[in-house]
């Protein structure tokens, strides 16, 4: 008996620290292009009383220089698209009455790129110099590990620096 009551009120206890209705206030968060990373900042309602962890990954076509031992840039060389990723983890001491702000910032990608793979040679060196990014997820973990939100986005056109405009969720 007293087994099984310590069940229960463990699992009672553990439900109240668990997000019960998680969303975004005022629709979905804004994002901005900050020229080799994605910033998305907004506002949560509906959390519980744990720790949170948000990630975000985006996608976004890159262009790049390949310079050549003499030191010249020759046009043309743009690699493949990247994917960088970020995390802001959110104590649970920030959470006022269900709710809480983020600001979460994507790595930018690494630049040179080892070998310079779209460059003639690897004696060249390719940098990054600029990031169009095209789609975004952000997701929300509570607590982290356990996922309680994911958002999608896409960009189009491409974002260019600065607050992005044009933006589709689902």
């Amino acid at each position: 008996m007293l087994r099984t009551s310590i069940i229960v009120i463990s699992l009672v206890l553990a439900a109240t620290v668990l997000a019960a209705n998680v969303h975004f206030k005022h629709g979905h968060p804004l994002f901005t292009d900050t020229g080799l990373s994605l910033e998305s900042s907004g506002a949560l309602a509906g959390i519980g009383n744990g720790d949170l962890l948000l990630i975000l990954s985006a996608t976004a076509n890159v262009t790049a220089t390949c310079t050549n031992p003499g030191g010249h840039q020759p046009p043309g060389h743009n690699p493949a698209p990247v994917t960088v990723t970020g995390t802001e983890s959110i104590p649970a001491s920030e959470t006022k009455n269900g709710s809480t702000s983020f600001d979460v910032f994507t790595d930018g990608p690494v630049t040179p790129i080892p070998g310079a793979p779209d460059c003639p040679n690897r004696h060249w060196t390719e940098d990054i110099t600029s990031a169009a990014f095209t789609s975004a997820t952000l997701t929300v973990q509570q607590p982290p590990g356990v996922t309680v939100l994911t958002l999608s986005c896409t960009f189009s056109p491409p974002t260019a620096d600065g607050p992005i405009a044009s933006v589709t969720c689902s």
